[in-house]
């Protein structure tokens, strides 16, 4: 799994269009292994990132939860003491 991604569902505030794109953009890096595409796969790229970041949007619109909303300073500060952990000497 790309560490890159972030978990978008259920963050007060709601996650914005910016952020699914970003993942999405991630998401096809990772699986194409294209961090630039050429000219000659540009617009393909392009329509994928917009296919994937809409099927993003929409899961994330239809998903439910009873629990509370994610915070995103907690969460950040989570992801920074694990990374913390991860890379003390």
């Amino acid at each position: 799994m790309c560490r890159n991604i972030k978990i978008l569902f259920h963050f007060d505030p709601p996650v914005t269009e910016a952020e699914i794109r970003a993942a999405a953009l991630q998401y096809l890096r990772k699986i194409s292994g294209i961090n630039k595409p050429s000219k000659a796969n540009e617009a393909a790229f392009a329509a994928a990132v917009d296919e994937v970041a809409g099927a993003s949007a929409r899961l994330l619109g239809t998903l439910e939860t009873a629990g509370r909303p994610r915070n995103r300073e907690e969460e950040a500060a989570k992801a920074k003491a694990r990374s913390a952990a991860r890379f003390a000497q």
